[in-house]
């Protein structure tokens, strides 16, 4: 089935480069499945434009730096309310911590992923991991500093230390000693006003991808291997080669099952519809504990959320047009509420 379909991209977030990179696959392939794809582009300072297909990505970044207005125009406005489903292919703040949800909740479109409160939420991992706590999923501990706070690791070394609400590894430190906890934690408060403190979990690192609406399925767990550097940072989740995906992962079936039922339960308890990608660690002693839910994961035809459902049956064109119905399925469902 044919649809007019918006895919936003781009945003205000450090992670701008990589959404540009996935939008660039999904418009291929939404195009080329005979779809009528339309651009909305949005830059770093959150200037919004419209475009159409394939050749309109290659002028995001050309985007200027005197922004006018930081709220679409009526030509953006008029095409997201025209459009039959918006495909926001956005990551990090500004995008998909429930922002760009909320604008088009009030545009009374329907959109791919998951509505403003699950994207709240999982951006956010200090109120994410308490949310999972109160229902008993396990997940890595953590302490979190706010503004003013001093350094503190009661986890012992080498610990993480991340921005509360950012992804893609930005901002990430592995810290070996007090000296680097104290940088991390500098490093980290540049990106976010709260600083979360990660015990180090020796084990098996695994991704499970999650899709549906009432009734989500989960993909083969697959199995991520760091080929170079420490630990699973920036250049290992993008640059060619750093990273080996292993499907299914090397884990035990009744791990593997576990990684799954954990990945689909982390999705139903804070209200994700549609898509997300649960990251999760196997440790040595074999229990299971989720890490974070990324809501909007990177999205190219060799991100690791498209290689899961692939090895699991789903090809790329396929998975685009399942997210597309469930958005449809979505809207239609809760259009019958009153509100």
């Amino acid at each position: 089935m044919s649809r007019r379909i918006a895919v936003v991209l781009g945003g205000r977030s450090s992670e701008h480069d990589v959404s540009v990179a996935s939008a660039r696959s999904v418009v291929e392939a939404l195009s080329d499945a005979g779809h009528d794809v339309v651009t909305v582009a949005i830059d770093r300072q959150g200037g919004w434009m419209l475009g159409s297909g394939r050749k309109s990505l290659e002028a995001v970044s050309s985007l200027g730096d005197e922004t006018v207005s930081r709220l679409p125009g009526r030509d953006v406005a008029t095409t997201l309310a025209d459009v039959e489903v918006v495909f926001p292919v956005l990551h990090g703040p500004f995008g998909e911590d429930g922002t760009v949800q909320g604008l088009l909740e009030l545009a009374g479109v329907p959109y791919v992923g998951a509505g403003v409160l699950a994207s709240a939420l999982c951006m956010d991992k200090d109120v994410f991991k308490a949310v999972l706590r109160d229902h008993d999923i396990p997940v890595t501990r953590n302490i979190t500093l706010r503004l003013g706070d001093e350094p503190r690791n009661p986890f012992g070394y080498p610990c993480f230390v991340k921005p509360a609400r950012l992804g893609s590894s930005v901002g990430i430190t592995k810290a070996h000693d007090p000296s680097e906890l104290a940088d991390g934690v500098r490093l980290a408060f540049e990106h976010d006003e709260k600083v979360l403190v990660e015990e180090l979990v020796v084990g098996v690192e695994v991704e499970v991808g999650v899709l549906g609406n009432l009734r989500p399925t989960a993909s083969l767990p697959g199995e991520i291997v760091v080929t170079h550097n420490e630990w699973y940072d920036y250049d290992a989740k993008y640059d060619e080669g750093e990273m080996e995906l292993v499907v299914p992962a090397r884990i035990s079936p009744e791990q593997a099952e576990r990684a799954q039922s954990l990945a689909v339960d982390a999705f139903v308890a804070t209200d994700c519809e549609g898509m997300a990608r649960a990251d999760l660690f196997v440790r040595e002693d074999g229990e299971v504990l989720v890490n974070e839910l990324n809501t909007i994961p990177g999205f190219t035809s060799t991100s690791v959320y498209a290689r899961l459902f692939d090895a699991s049956g789903l090809g790329y064109a396929e998975l685009l047009d399942r997210l597309a119905e469930l958005a449809v399925e979505r809207f239609e469902r809760r259009r019958a509420l009153r509100f």
